[in-house]
């Protein structure tokens, strides 16, 4: 196994997704050999304005060829597997493009992994796969199975299950923003929407603390953490008293759950951070009920206004 990590040494990390939000999260942190592999040419070249000691290669995780060739190339310690399909309304509409993205190439990525004997594989899911009700949030559940039943002691597999992540690509903030700067009216799905949230900074972190704890205990796990909630009225009342309410998209739901009511017997806690595992947790440290944005702690108005404005 790695043991880079112990003596200093920058790690070689190949980033499925780079020019995602994740993935720049993580490059930002300036702290491993970071490599990129995705398929937009546009931000391919943002990054490279932006990070121009990070080497890309331009390809579609789709592609098992293309990430046998790359992952050969590369060498890497660490995969972060960020690449994948993510706004539900779309995978609502186009759900066999979704599942080749998000499963089919979440597989292909696995597969890499193991034929390139990768010591240490981390996975991008979110709370959309507990008790999965859109096609976003069924295909990362596979992906999460997927990448559990693939660990072994040679290649480690885990992931971390992220929320919303604040001011990313997929995130409502800079469209409210957007909207905000045109004197416009921001745009709500539903007044009673609670989310879980938390920052670039937070998600890079928990990748971090997944990269490790599989280094240092192996993998077989998904980790998140008891991230804090907003409601969404009170954070669109933040930026602007201008909110119009325009209805639920196909596949969202008024409350998010991070871990369900399944999976309690599988969980371990260590501090705040959540471990969910394949077998059943017969230990005293997990959790006694559900975590979602229900029972989550709401963020203060001062929390919110850092959150939107930094």
């Amino acid at each position: 196994m790695i043991i880079k990590w112990h003596l200093g040494v920058k790690l070689k990390v190949l980033i499925t997704g780079g020019t995602g939000t994740v993935g720049k999260s993580l490059i930002r942190l300036n702290d491993n050999e970071y490599i990129n592999v995705s398929r937009n040419e546009e931000k391919i070249a943002e990054l490279k304005r932006e990070h121009p000691e990070v080497k890309s290669y331009v390809g579609n995780i789709e592609d098992k060829g293309l990430l046998l060739r790359v992952f050969k190339d590369v060498k890497p310690d660490v995969v972060v597997h960020a690449a994948a399909m993510k706004h539900i309304d779309l995978m609502e509409t186009n759900p066999i493009a979704g599942c080749n993205i998000n499963v089919m190439g979440s597989l292909n990525v696995v597969e890499a992994s193991i034929i390139n004997d990768v010591p240490i594989t981390v996975g991008i899911s979110t709370d959309k796969a507990c008790l999965a009700e859109s096609v976003y949030g069924a295909s990362k559940y596979l992906m999460e199975r997927v990448f559990m039943n693939s660990n072994n002691d040679n290649n480690r597999f885990s992931l971390t299950r992220f929320a919303n992540v604040a001011h990313s690509n997929g995130s409502v903030l800079p469209f409210w923003l957007k909207l905000k700067e045109k004197g416009e009216y921001l745009k709500l799905t539903d007044p009673d929407m609670n989310r879980l949230i938390f920052t670039q900074f937070e998600a890079a972190q928990l990748i971090k603390r997944t990269i490790k704890w599989t280094e240092e205990h192996g993998g077989g796990f998904v980790k998140s953490y008891k991230m804090k909630c907003v409601n969404m009225l009170d954070l669109a009342m933040t930026i602007s008293d201008k909110v119009e309410i325009v209805g639920k998209r196909p596949g969202e739901k008024t409350n998010e759950d991070l871990i369900g009511e399944r999976e309690i017997d599988r969980t371990y806690l260590y501090g705040d951070d959540i471990h969910i595992r394949m077998e059943e947790n017969e230990q005293d440290n997990k959790l006694t009920e559900p975590y979602n944005s229900k029972s989550a702690e709401m963020m203060t108005d001062e929390e919110m206004k850092e959150l939107v404005w930094g």
